[in-house]
Protein backbone atom coordinates (compact mmCIF):
# COMPACT_ATOMS: atom_id res chain seq x y z
CA UNK A 1 0.00 0.00 0.00
CA UNK A 2 1.31 3.05 -1.11
CA UNK A 3 1.83 5.95 1.37
CA UNK A 4 -0.74 8.28 -0.21
CA UNK A 5 -3.14 4.85 0.18
CA UNK A 6 -2.62 5.15 3.70
CA UNK A 7 -3.25 8.48 4.37
CA UNK A 8 -6.16 8.31 2.39
CA UNK A 9 -7.77 5.08 4.49
CA UNK A 10 -6.78 7.04 7.79
CA UNK A 11 -9.09 10.29 6.46
CA UNK A 12 -12.06 7.70 5.83
CA UNK A 13 -11.57 6.34 9.33
CA UNK A 14 -11.81 10.24 10.36
CA UNK A 15 -14.99 11.76 8.85
CA UNK A 16 -17.12 10.33 11.75
CA UNK A 17 -15.40 11.89 14.29
CA UNK A 18 -15.56 15.17 12.56
CA UNK A 19 -19.17 15.12 11.51
CA UNK A 20 -19.52 14.93 15.45
CA UNK A 21 -17.46 17.79 16.25
CA UNK A 22 -19.15 20.80 17.43
CA UNK A 23 -17.37 24.00 15.01
CA UNK A 24 -17.16 27.27 15.64
CA UNK A 25 -18.74 29.91 13.80
CA UNK A 26 -16.41 31.43 10.91
CA UNK A 27 -14.24 34.18 10.27
CA UNK A 28 -15.13 36.65 7.89
CA UNK A 29 -13.22 35.18 4.76
CA UNK A 30 -10.10 37.20 3.58
CA UNK A 31 -9.00 38.38 0.40
CA UNK A 32 -6.74 35.80 -1.98
CA UNK A 33 -5.29 37.21 -4.90
CA UNK A 34 -1.66 35.38 -5.87
CA UNK A 35 -2.33 36.24 -9.33
CA UNK A 36 1.24 37.92 -11.34
CA UNK A 37 0.88 40.59 -13.40
CA UNK A 38 4.40 41.09 -16.46
CA UNK A 39 6.73 42.47 -14.13
CA UNK A 40 5.62 41.80 -10.50
CA UNK A 41 7.62 39.34 -8.73
CA UNK A 42 6.41 35.50 -7.62
CA UNK A 43 4.18 35.15 -4.92
CA UNK A 44 5.45 33.03 -2.25
CA UNK A 45 3.13 31.05 -0.03
CA UNK A 46 4.78 29.81 2.94
CA UNK A 47 3.81 26.43 4.62
CA UNK A 48 3.19 25.36 8.51
CA UNK A 49 4.34 21.75 8.67
CA UNK A 50 5.24 19.97 11.99
CA UNK A 51 6.55 16.89 10.84
CA UNK A 52 6.45 14.94 7.24
CA UNK A 53 6.24 11.47 6.11
CA UNK A 54 9.51 12.13 3.43
CA UNK A 55 11.71 14.57 5.97
CA UNK A 56 10.27 13.14 9.39
CA UNK A 57 10.42 15.42 12.40
CA UNK A 58 10.91 19.21 11.39
CA UNK A 59 10.96 22.67 13.75
CA UNK A 60 8.80 23.30 16.49
CA UNK A 61 10.69 25.74 18.51
CA UNK A 62 8.11 28.31 17.02
CA UNK A 63 4.23 27.95 17.55
CA UNK A 64 2.14 27.87 14.88
CA UNK A 65 1.01 31.21 15.47
CA UNK A 66 4.47 32.43 15.79
CA UNK A 67 5.51 31.53 12.67
CA UNK A 68 3.04 32.46 10.77
CA UNK A 69 3.76 35.74 11.95
CA UNK A 70 6.71 35.42 11.19
CA UNK A 71 6.21 34.41 7.69
CA UNK A 72 4.42 37.73 7.30
CA UNK A 73 6.91 39.84 8.29
CA UNK A 74 9.22 37.92 5.83
CA UNK A 75 6.97 39.12 2.69
CA UNK A 76 4.69 36.00 2.33
CA UNK A 77 1.33 36.03 0.24
CA UNK A 78 0.17 33.24 1.87
CA UNK A 79 0.32 30.97 4.93
CA UNK A 80 -0.33 27.53 4.22
CA UNK A 81 -1.58 25.26 6.91
CA UNK A 82 -1.21 21.32 7.89
CA UNK A 83 -4.41 20.06 9.33
CA UNK A 84 -3.01 16.70 8.99
CA UNK A 85 -2.35 14.85 12.23
CA UNK A 86 -1.57 11.51 11.94
CA UNK A 87 0.86 11.82 8.99
CA UNK A 88 2.09 15.31 9.55
CA UNK A 89 1.02 16.68 13.47
CA UNK A 90 -0.98 19.09 12.11
CA UNK A 91 -4.87 20.12 12.75
CA UNK A 92 -8.17 22.27 11.95
CA UNK A 93 -6.93 24.29 15.17
CA UNK A 94 -3.65 24.94 13.68
CA UNK A 95 -5.54 27.46 10.83
CA UNK A 96 -7.35 29.20 14.00
CA UNK A 97 -3.60 29.95 15.93
CA UNK A 98 -1.98 30.95 12.63
CA UNK A 99 -5.46 33.32 11.86
CA UNK A 100 -5.20 34.73 15.27
CA UNK A 101 -1.62 36.25 14.78
CA UNK A 102 -1.68 36.87 11.15
CA UNK A 103 -3.65 38.84 8.52
CA UNK A 104 -2.38 36.68 5.44
CA UNK A 105 -4.91 34.81 3.44
CA UNK A 106 -4.38 30.84 4.92
CA UNK A 107 -4.96 27.79 2.96
CA UNK A 108 -6.32 24.99 4.53
CA UNK A 109 -3.68 21.32 3.35
CA UNK A 110 -5.53 18.95 4.05
CA UNK A 111 -6.30 15.25 2.16
CA UNK A 112 -9.78 16.37 1.22
CA UNK A 113 -12.36 13.89 0.18
CA UNK A 114 -15.66 15.09 2.07
CA UNK A 115 -17.76 18.11 2.17
CA UNK A 116 -17.00 18.09 6.46
CA UNK A 117 -13.66 18.59 5.54
CA UNK A 118 -14.64 21.73 3.80
CA UNK A 119 -17.11 23.01 6.39
CA UNK A 120 -14.34 22.55 9.67
CA UNK A 121 -11.72 24.15 7.23
CA UNK A 122 -14.29 27.76 6.76
CA UNK A 123 -14.62 26.98 10.74
CA UNK A 124 -11.10 27.42 11.96
CA UNK A 125 -10.20 30.09 9.21
CA UNK A 126 -9.09 29.06 6.09
CA UNK A 127 -9.76 31.16 3.03
CA UNK A 128 -8.53 28.54 0.87
CA UNK A 129 -8.54 24.66 0.55
CA UNK A 130 -6.62 22.14 -1.20
CA UNK A 131 -8.08 20.00 -3.66
CA UNK A 132 -5.78 16.85 -4.83
CA UNK A 133 -6.84 15.65 -8.23
CA UNK A 134 -4.60 12.52 -7.36
CA UNK A 135 -6.79 11.77 -4.31
CA UNK A 136 -10.56 12.03 -5.88
CA UNK A 137 -12.44 10.91 -8.91
CA UNK A 138 -13.13 13.67 -11.62
CA UNK A 139 -16.91 13.99 -10.15
CA UNK A 140 -15.78 14.01 -6.50
CA UNK A 141 -13.20 16.82 -7.59
CA UNK A 142 -15.93 19.01 -9.60
CA UNK A 143 -18.23 18.21 -6.84
CA UNK A 144 -16.17 19.62 -4.03
CA UNK A 145 -15.05 22.28 -6.05
CA UNK A 146 -18.90 23.64 -6.05
CA UNK A 147 -18.71 22.82 -2.43
CA UNK A 148 -15.75 24.95 -1.67
CA UNK A 149 -17.22 27.76 -3.82
CA UNK A 150 -20.27 27.69 -1.83
CA UNK A 151 -18.99 27.79 1.53
CA UNK A 152 -16.74 30.76 0.14
CA UNK A 153 -13.99 28.64 0.11
CA UNK A 154 -11.22 29.57 -2.65
CA UNK A 155 -10.64 26.02 -4.40
CA UNK A 156 -6.94 25.30 -4.78
CA UNK A 157 -6.66 22.77 -7.02
CA UNK A 158 -3.37 20.22 -6.68
CA UNK A 159 -2.49 18.26 -9.74
CA UNK A 160 0.89 16.53 -10.66
CA UNK A 161 1.06 14.67 -14.13
CA UNK A 162 -0.47 15.94 -17.35
CA UNK A 163 -3.65 13.82 -17.39
CA UNK A 164 -4.81 15.21 -14.06
CA UNK A 165 -4.83 18.83 -15.96
CA UNK A 166 -8.41 18.25 -18.19
CA UNK A 167 -9.89 17.30 -14.70
CA UNK A 168 -8.98 20.47 -13.19
CA UNK A 169 -9.53 22.69 -15.77
CA UNK A 170 -12.77 20.67 -16.43
CA UNK A 171 -14.29 21.25 -12.94
CA UNK A 172 -13.87 24.97 -13.10
CA UNK A 173 -10.43 25.48 -11.12
CA UNK A 174 -9.23 28.72 -11.66
CA UNK A 175 -6.41 28.53 -9.23
CA UNK A 176 -3.85 25.44 -10.40
CA UNK A 177 -1.01 23.97 -7.93
CA UNK A 178 1.63 21.92 -9.77
CA UNK A 179 3.26 19.10 -7.68
CA UNK A 180 7.02 18.45 -8.51
CA UNK A 181 6.55 15.29 -6.31
CA UNK A 182 4.89 11.92 -6.97
CA UNK A 183 2.92 11.41 -4.06
CA UNK A 184 3.28 7.97 -4.82
CA UNK A 185 7.06 7.57 -4.83
CA UNK A 186 7.63 10.89 -3.17
CA UNK A 187 10.05 11.60 -6.48
CA UNK A 188 10.73 14.70 -7.55
CA UNK A 189 11.03 16.53 -11.07
CA UNK A 190 11.01 20.20 -11.43
CA UNK A 191 11.41 20.17 -15.06
CA UNK A 192 7.76 18.38 -15.18
CA UNK A 193 5.97 21.00 -12.82
CA UNK A 194 7.60 23.68 -15.20
CA UNK A 195 6.09 21.49 -18.35
CA UNK A 196 2.81 21.38 -17.34
CA UNK A 197 2.47 24.77 -15.35
CA UNK A 198 2.99 26.22 -19.00
CA UNK A 199 0.76 24.58 -20.61
CA UNK A 200 -2.34 25.98 -18.15
CA UNK A 201 -4.49 28.44 -19.62
CA UNK A 202 -3.22 32.40 -19.06
CA UNK A 203 -6.61 32.73 -17.04
CA UNK A 204 -5.66 30.43 -14.56
CA UNK A 205 -3.59 31.09 -11.36
CA UNK A 206 -0.22 28.77 -11.99
CA UNK A 207 1.45 27.82 -8.65
CA UNK A 208 4.98 25.67 -8.19
CA UNK A 209 4.79 22.88 -5.26
CA UNK A 210 7.68 21.88 -3.72
CA UNK A 211 10.68 21.13 -4.03
CA UNK A 212 12.23 24.43 -3.85
CA UNK A 213 15.08 25.95 -0.72
CA UNK A 214 17.01 28.05 -1.90
CA UNK A 215 17.02 31.60 -3.23
CA UNK A 216 18.41 30.89 -6.71
CA UNK A 217 15.60 27.68 -6.81
CA UNK A 218 13.00 30.53 -6.62
CA UNK A 219 14.97 33.08 -8.92
CA UNK A 220 14.41 29.84 -11.68
CA UNK A 221 11.00 29.68 -11.01
CA UNK A 222 9.94 33.44 -11.12
CA UNK A 223 11.39 33.31 -14.44
CA UNK A 224 8.86 30.90 -15.64
CA UNK A 225 4.87 30.34 -15.81
CA UNK A 226 4.16 30.36 -12.20
CA UNK A 227 2.36 33.08 -10.30
CA UNK A 228 3.54 32.20 -6.94
CA UNK A 229 5.02 29.55 -5.39
CA UNK A 230 5.05 27.07 -2.27
CA UNK A 231 8.15 26.75 0.20
CA UNK A 232 7.76 24.00 3.07
CA UNK A 233 10.78 22.76 4.06
CA UNK A 234 13.26 24.67 3.69
CA UNK A 235 11.98 27.08 5.97
CA UNK A 236 10.38 24.83 8.68
CA UNK A 237 13.91 23.49 9.10
CA UNK A 238 14.81 26.55 11.01
CA UNK A 239 14.23 28.04 14.38
CA UNK A 240 14.07 31.85 12.80
CA UNK A 241 12.65 31.30 9.17
CA UNK A 242 12.38 35.28 8.26
CA UNK A 243 16.15 35.74 6.97
CA UNK A 244 16.17 32.58 4.46
CA UNK A 245 12.39 34.10 3.99
CA UNK A 246 13.94 37.30 2.71
CA UNK A 247 16.51 36.25 0.46
CA UNK A 248 13.68 34.15 -0.93
CA UNK A 249 11.46 36.84 -1.40
CA UNK A 250 14.39 39.25 -2.74
CA UNK A 251 15.06 36.67 -5.84
CA UNK A 252 10.84 36.14 -6.42
CA UNK A 253 11.35 39.30 -9.35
Amino acid sequence: MSLLERILGQKQSELEGLRSRRLPSPPPRRALDLSREPGQPLRIICEIKRRSPSAGPLNTTLSVGARARAYERGGASMVSVLCDSAFFDGGFEHLGEARDTCALPLLCKEFVIDEVQLDAARAYGADAVLLIVRCLTPERVAALHRAALERELVPFVEVATEAEVPIALEAGATLVGVNARDLDTLGMDGARAERILGSLPSAVTRVHLSGLRTPDDVACVAAGPADAALIGEALMRLDDPEPLLASLVARAG
